[in-house]
């Protein structure tokens, strides 16, 4: 995300109306609902967890055990059964 001034990017009537409730101020203007990214689009990181549950997932079916995985990811037993079993922090479909 890139700071841009306000006086280059918007119009004057629009510019002094901003003004009216912030001055000097940083404000973040969010996307539109939908062209709004989801978690993790933009930098990879959505892409990056998906690949390892999956990997985590094919372990699992492999034979590995909860206590094994969870060394091997450096996540807790806990986290690698809510991956596998979608809990609150895996709910991707398994």
């Amino acid at each position: 995300m890139s700071y841009q001034n306000a006086d280059e990017l918007l119009p004057p009537e629009l510019l002094r109306a901003v003004q009216s409730y912030v001055q000097g101020s940083l404000v973040y203007i969010p996307r539109q609902g939908e062209k709004r990214l989801g978690w993790g689009a933009r930098a990879g990181a959505r892409d990056t967890f998906d690949k390892r549950n999956a990997a985590i997932r094919a372990a699992k079916a492999g034979g590995r055990r909860i206590d094994d995985l969870a060394d091997d990811y450096g996540l807790s037993p806990g986290g690698i059964r809510k991956i596998l079993y979608g809990g609150k922090a895996g709910k991707e479909s398994a």
